[in-house]
């Protein structure tokens, strides 16, 4: 029999480390919950997107402002927010129910523009910056400053409790209605104040609505009532309370009255909510049981609301992939048609094919090759007449078929992309904000294809110079010279693959042919066909590297996007973490933490 305390005891510590163990968990749980909801981009437009991120700003601020903070001083005292419609009275009630006023008068109309916290002196410290609210500034002095939270401490606040006058949740003022909103969510209670004219209105029951959802305590004080109307209005509100998943919420009445010269309300107007909030202040254990309630339905709210803001995120994952992808399309498609154009004798016609012809002399010429080929490359030597001067005007004419060739295809590759991109919402305001026409070539294009172009030519000559180094005393190697041989080279690369048709075959092939055979008189057969392939490769390559500098123009807007293939997932990962240790920590709790007592007058929605 004497052990029996010792082994209670012994349980007793067990079951508190238990219990602190498992808080632990559950607070790091939920800093990694805010931070996979912190790692997640939603920058594109996409339909019902605003949403989302209204959602994803909602949920960081309420595990900052309240559920980390609450969870790490769950000891703290408990924080009753008064909170309700323009005109309700809520400043009239908080002053009423504290005894004094705890604002000065400017700050009372229109509209509460600066929070007021009135606490106990002896719970001072449980309110500092880095508890309840950290992003706003802690002020001891009457102000209109919506950033800071006036601490105002009073006797006539029992210790375990505090309460919060928040702005109107309906004002006229953008900032008010976000700063009601962001206090609301950081309370353990909610007082939710309205009037005969107002109860009905659809704001507040919106706000009504999310407490529902998340289980939190909430207590409705119906106010400047006509003492003929109590009834009849506080039973269609309890109704309502009830349709509405709250009929447990305890329900108050404050008749219509005068003031007195401090703007307070008569003490009797306000006994009943004063006994029922210091009566829970009395009750460590009722108080407990009010925030944990409150605590448990928001920590089950934010896992439920994190889905939709992960499939949020995977939307954005799998726009910025299609985007991506129609622009690499647009691109990849261009740069092939480039090189196949560069490739198969299309490049020689025009003003090439004319200036080669000038060159070469190929009138003669081509009916020799045609006929006898045995002879062939004697042939050649012989019959080429061309001066440096005609092939300095071949090289010209490549030079500027070529620049056509590369700026129609980069244009084209412009404009398809723009037109992909444009049958996206996503893609439409990327394009707006981008800074520049995404649908043309840049404006210092042509210039770079200049120098692309020139930069190739310059590469074959220095090919030609260095394949002919031990070759340049010889007679045919002077006959033709490096630039002659060069553009011979050229000819050679452009009719790689031969795929033109018809008479233009002809002329093409028969101008390859000339040129190869032209090289083989100086190189021969395989350092011909090496000096080719180096030369067609060479090309490829600055091709490449040119469009991909105009490709980059979209893809540099989607990699400075804050969009992670990851983060999606890690944020279910994380949310579903939270629910297994709240399941596991999950036990009975009262049904009906926040009933009133029949003696203190209060009337609860289903009387």
């Amino acid at each position: 029999m004497s052990d029996t305390p010792r082994h209670g005891a012994r349980r007793g510590a067990t079951d508190a480390q238990d219990g602190d163990a498992a808080s632990n968990r559950m607070l790091t749980a939920l800093v990694r919950l805010r931070g996979s909801l912190q790692e997640i981009g939603l920058p594109l437009e996409i339909p019902g997107v605003e949403e989302q991120r209204q959602s994803q700003r909602e949920m960081v601020d309420q595990l900052e402002d309240y559920v980390i903070p609450r969870l790490m001083t769950i000891e703290a005292p408990m924080l009753a927010v008064v909170g309700g419609s323009t005109g309700a009275g809520k400043s009239t009630l908080v002053n009423s129910l504290v005894g004094r006023r705890v604002t000065e008068p400017g700050v009372l109309r229109p509209t509460t523009r600066s929070p007021v916290l009135v606490h106990n002196p002896a719970d001072a410290h449980w309110f500092g910056q880095d508890r309840l609210l950290p992003d706003l500034e802690r002020v001891t002095r009457s102000t209109n400053d919506p950033e800071a939270l006036q601490l105002v401490a009073s006797d006539e606040i029992p210790a375990g409790l505090a309460i919060l006058d928040a702005p109107d949740i309906d004002s006229v003022e953008e900032r008010n209605r976000t700063l009601a909103a962001q206090l609301l969510a950081a309370a353990d209670l909610w007082l939710f104040v309205t009037s005969a004219a107002r109860y009905a209105d659809q704001v507040p029951w919106e706000f009504l609505r999310r407490a529902a959802e998340r289980s939190a305590a909430v207590a409705i004080v119906l106010d400047r009532t006509p003492p003929d109307a109590v009834e009849t209005v506080s039973t269609h509100l309890a109704r309502m309370l009830a349709s509405r998943g709250l009929k447990d919420s305890p329900l108050f009445t404050v008749t219509e009255g005068g003031v007195n010269a401090e703007g307070l309300l008569p003490a009797a107007s306000v006994s009943d909510i004063r006994g029922w909030l210091e009566s829970l202040a009395a009750d460590a254990e009722a108080r407990t049981a009010v925030v944990k309630q409150t605590l448990d339905g928001a920590i089950r709210n934010l896992t439920r609301r994190t889905h939709p803001v992960a499939d949020a995120a995977t939307e954005q994952v799998d726009a910025v992939r299609r985007l991506r992808e129609d622009a690499n399309k647009a691109y990849d498609a261009s740069i092939a048609e480039i090189v196949a154009a560069s490739a198969d004798g299309t490049l020689l016609r025009g003003e090439v094919l004319a200036r080669w012809q000038e060159f070469v002399g190929t009138g003669e010429l081509l009916k020799s090759l045609e006929n006898r080929v045995g002879w062939i490359r004697d042939r050649i030597v012989n019959a080429v007449r061309g001066k440096p001067q005609q092939a300095e005007r071949v090289t010209v004419a490549v030079e500027s078929g070529l620049e056509t060739l590369i700026l129609e295809h980069a244009e084209a590759a412009a404009e398809r992309a723009e037109g992909s991109w444009q049958s996206m919402a996503s893609g439409q305001a990327l394009l707006s904000d981008a800074g520049e026409d995404l649908g043309r070539a840049s404006r210092d294009f042509r210039r770079r294809a200049e120098r692309t172009v020139r930069d190739w030519q310059s590469g074959v000559l220095d090919m030609v110079r260095s394949e002919g180094a031990d070759k340049r005393s010889t007679a045919r190697f002077l006959a033709f010279g490096v630039n002659g041989l060069s553009v011979a080279l050229m000819v050679v690369v452009f009719a790689h693959t031969a795929g033109v048709t018809g008479a233009e075959a002809g002329i093409a092939g028969g101008s390859a042919v000339l040129g190869q055979k032209l090289l083989e008189a100086v190189f021969g057969d395989q350092a011909v066909r090496t000096l080719a392939e180096r030369a067609r490769k060479d090309l490829e390559v600055r091709v490449r590297d040119l469009l991909e500098s105009e490709r980059r123009r979209y893809l540099d807007l989607l990699d400075g996007l804050p969009v992670s293939p990851e983060a999606p997932e890690a944020l279910r990962q994380a949310s579903r973490r939270v629910d297994d240790l709240r399941f596991a920590a999950q036990r009975k709790e009262p049904t009906n933490v926040l009933s009133v007592d029949q003696e203190s007058g209060g009337s609860s929605p289903d009387q």
